[in-house]
């Protein structure tokens, strides 16, 4: 007699159902864990917040709007970081959304669920999963911009050029990234008969008068702030070490997809030890075009990705992983056929989780056993709404105004700019130019904070910190201790005031 699992009844007969349980599961799993666990975000999210505070129409990071959202975000949060984390989960939700509609689109709602589970497993998708910045905004983005740029050439909605275009125009205003990708999209248009039909109407021009009012703000201030579109060709030497360099890069992408080939061998044949009448997952034979489509935008971006990183010598894929992988998933449902039996149900499912929960297993590891096992320090482990809090109140207490600036060790600015009840400027004095909305000038008139980590008991200042700010008064040392302190040290910060400049307003 033939053993069906819920969960492959639950694939069969409400795939929807099945799709919105694994993805919302997934999505409470890191939206909650960093949030009981952190002491400080993950990632460069206290930097992305230092900038998105400042409304900037663009910066040396790149384009504004992921740091705009950011801070609407925290703001909307209560300027808790709950909200940012939230933020991160609502994309991994909506880019999952978008790769089921255009899986369901090809291969049908079935099928479309498995390639969302698979591509769950990757670990784009789901490590670190809290780090909301450019390119996490970048992968629901680009999955609305395949989704609709597939419904306007193969399928011939019409109404999906109303969306294209702003899903266009915001990735650009997103990342860098987003013109490799749209090139790569451009060509499959003009290169295929169907996209040069799609062309053939007065909807076209209608997108780029989108795309020209979204995108004309940044590029009038890439103009008048002298910034490149695309970086310098890079010096053709050392060619050995590039290519060295894109090998590293494409097995870090295979590393990152093993979770898939893992479940592929788990459901093969190789590894059943006597027949079994497995339950088969059907669908309509695939159009050869939509074959072409899920295959182009699943092997070209990590191939030309990850070229162009190591081209440009960057140790990380252009666009990220998430970005480079997104059809990886579909692209395994679409050649596996038109039958996919499910052999051994409850090991698959078993598999599936392990390589799920993976992520979350090791953060525990890391949060909860190697602040007892090592003396190095992570990241997310210090206190920042206690260090935010101590200097925020400290300066007010001394100057009589709300602390409106703060300098130092970068790391540490950015955790007191977002966790300090006045939300203060953030400048990175080291690289002023990266930070142009505070010159040291304008800091020593409104007056702050600077910190650094304290290497002795009197607080004394590091030799360049001193020479940036010269007649330092260093304060007593506060030491704080880390989330979960285990075998480390306290974390020691040096720190003094910057006294305002101008009598405080009466």
């Amino acid at each position: 007699m033939r053993f069906t699992s819920l969960i492959v009844e639950l694939v069969r007969a409400r795939p929807r159902l099945m799709f919105w349980l694994a993805v919302l599961a997934q999505a409470a799993l890191w939206l909650f864990l960093p949030w009981l666990l952190y002491g400080s975000p993950p990632g460069d999210v206290a930097t992305v917040l230092a900038f998105g505070r400042e409304h900037q129409v663009g910066t040396q990071l790149g384009p504004p709007f992921a740091f705009w959202l950011a801070d609407v975000a925290f703001r909307l949060a209560g300027h808790h970081i709950f909200g940012v984390y939230l933020l991160a989960q609502l994309c991994f939700i909506l880019t999952f959304w978008a790769l089921f509609n255009l899986s369901r689109a090809i291969v049908g709602a079935q099928h479309a669920v498995l390639a969302v589970l698979l591509t769950a497993t990757i670990t784009a998708f789901s490590f670190p999963g809290a780090e909301f910045g450019p390119l996490v905004l970048a992968r629901p983005l680009w999955a609305l911009v395949l989704l609709h740029a597939w419904q306007i050439v193969g399928q011939g909605r019409r109404d999906a050029w109303f969306m294209l275009p702003v899903e266009i125009g915001l990735l650009l205003l997103t990342t860098p990234a987003s013109i490799p990708l749209l090139v790569l999209l451009a060509c499959f248009v003009l290169v295929t008969p169907q996209g040069r039909r799609a062309l053939l109407s007065a909807d076209p021009l209608y997108a780029l008068v989108i795309l020209a009012v979204l995108v004309l703000p940044y590029a009038i201030w890439l103009l008048r702030a002298d910034m490149p579109v695309l970086p310098e060709w890079p010096v053709m030497t050392g060619l050995q070490d590039k290519v060295l360099g894109w090998g590293w890069l494409l097995a870090g992408l295979l590393v990152a997809v093993s979770g898939i080939a893992i479940l592929l061998i788990a459901n093969s044949r190789l590894m059943e030890r006597k027949p079994e009448d497995a339950p088969i997952i059907y669908r309509p034979p695939v159009d050869p075009f939509a074959r072409l489509f899920v295959y182009v935008f699943a092997l070209v971006p990590p191939i030309g990705l990850s070229f162009f990183a190591a081209l440009f010598g960057s140790d990380q894929v252009v666009g990220g992983d998430g970005i480079a992988l997104l059809l990886t998933g579909l692209a395994v449902i679409v050649a596996s056929g038109d039958l996919i039996p499910l052999r051994r149900q409850q090991f698959l499912r078993s598999v599936w989780l392990l390589i799920v929960a993976a992520p979350a297993i090791a953060v525990l590891g890391l949060s909860f056993i190697q602040p007892w096992i090592a003396s190095s320090e992570a990241k997310t482990s210090l206190p920042a709404t206690e260090i935010g809090h101590f200097f925020g109140e400290n300066f007010e207490r001394r100057t009589g105004r709300p602390l409106a600036a703060v300098a130092g060790d970068a790391q540490l600015a950015t955790l007191i700019g977002f966790a300090a009840p006045s939300r203060p400027h953030v400048m990175f004095d080291a690289t002023p130019g990266q930070t142009p909305w505070l010159t040291p000038a304008l800091f020593n008139q409104t007056g702050g904070v600077v910190v650094w980590r304290a290497a002795d008991t009197a607080g004394t200042p590091p030799a360049d910190i001193a020479q940036r700010f010269p007649g330092l008064v260093p304060e007593v040392p506060r030491a704080f201790e880390h989330r979960i302190r285990g075998r480390q040290a306290l974390v020691r910060i040096g720190w003094s005031i910057v006294r305002p400049a101008l009598p405080a307003p009466k």
